[in-house]
């Protein structure tokens, strides 16, 4: 089973269990849908069900689950990954979840040009950076620049503006 990352137990809330966590993620109502997790200290993944879900204006995310039911319950798992298997992660349309864009290989022309290691959020848009041979370089996430994206092949094929690698040697 693969999961992928969808939040970060921040602390307990309250004094029966409930915890708070930062959602990975630019829409929290994804998370009212939840039935379970994985919980994960980076070495050992549990599941857990949960039994429920409010989301606060500012969309911070607070969980009450299974087994959890004090503060000092929910005080252990302070830090842990909150993980979601990979076959429950809905697909977007025209967009894609960073863990599937991170680790495909991009293309200019069918030449090589790196893998993409990283999504970095600009505030604007995202911005991709990508280790080629000899150095990393940042690809825009824009339509003019990204035009075709294959999740299942891996594969990215970019038109990079003029100069973007000038400076590469």
């Amino acid at each position: 089973m693969e999961s992928i990352l969808i939040g970060e137990v921040l602390k307990p809330q309250g004094i029966k269990g409930e915890i708070k966590v930062y959602p990975i993620t630019d829409n929290t109502e994804r998370f009212r849908d939840l039935k379970e997790i994985y919980l994960s200290d980076g070495k050992t993944e549990k599941k857990i069900h949960v039994q429920g879900v409010r989301i606060d204006p500012k969309g911070i995310v607070f969980l009450t689950l299974e087994g959890i039911a004090t503060r000092e319950d929910a005080e252990k798992i302070r830090g842990f990954e909150v993980r979601l298997d990979r076959s429950e992660i809905p697909p977007l349309q025209d967009r894609w979840y960073y863990f599937e864009l991170e680790g495909m290989q991009v293309y200019e022309n069918d030449i090589l040009l790196g893998t993409l290691i990283r999504v970095q959020e600009t505030g604007s848009n995202d911005i991709y950076i990508v280790r080629g041979e000899k150095t990393e370089f940042c690809v825009p996430a824009l339509k003019n620049v990204v035009k075709k994206v294959d999740v299942p092949a891996k594969r990215m094929d970019v038109i990079l503006p003029p100069g973007l690698l000038d400076d590469e040697s």
